[in-house]
């Protein structure tokens, strides 16, 4: 084997171990980001929150039924800023997740960008190939 081709090819191992490790980080901070949206903590969390959002409507309910200790208006107006609390956290968890898309959509642009940029070179290398050959 040339010490040149040699040479070369130590430079495209080089090249592809660092692409692979390249590979390799993004997909562990896409695997971390899709922890953060949506992952079994997420849900979790959002369980509780729905489960703590109910028992308080439900219990100024059962109080307002019962024991009329707070008047009517200000049970339901209660109630109301919880809903609306929750519709707001519903909004939020949302705007995380087309944050998200739009971030992975973005992250492949980026990638389709470069494989045509080097397409373009390797394109570029056959054509200067094609005539060197022809012209032999």
């Amino acid at each position: 084997m040339d010490p040149l081709e040699f040479e070369e090819l130590e430079g495209k191992k080089e090249e592809i171990l660092k692409e692979i490790n390249e590979y390799n980080r993004e997909r562990d901070q896409i695997k971390m980001m899709l922890g953060k949206i949506g992952g079994t903590a997420y849900s979790s969390v959002d369980m509780i929150i729905n489960i703590v959002f109910l028992s308080i409507i439900l219990g100024l309910f059962i109080l307002e039924l019962t024991t009329h200790w707070l008047p009517s208006y200000i049970s339901l107006e209660v109630s109301v800023l919880l809903v609306s609390i929750k519709i707001v956290w519903m909004i939020h968890s949302q705007y995380k997740f087309n944050h998200f898309q739009f971030w992975i959509l973005n992250s492949i642009e980026y990638r389709m960008n470069g494989i045509t940029g080097k397409m373009k070179i390797m394109e570029k290398n056959i054509a200067e190939i094609s005539k060197k050959i022809s012209k032999n």
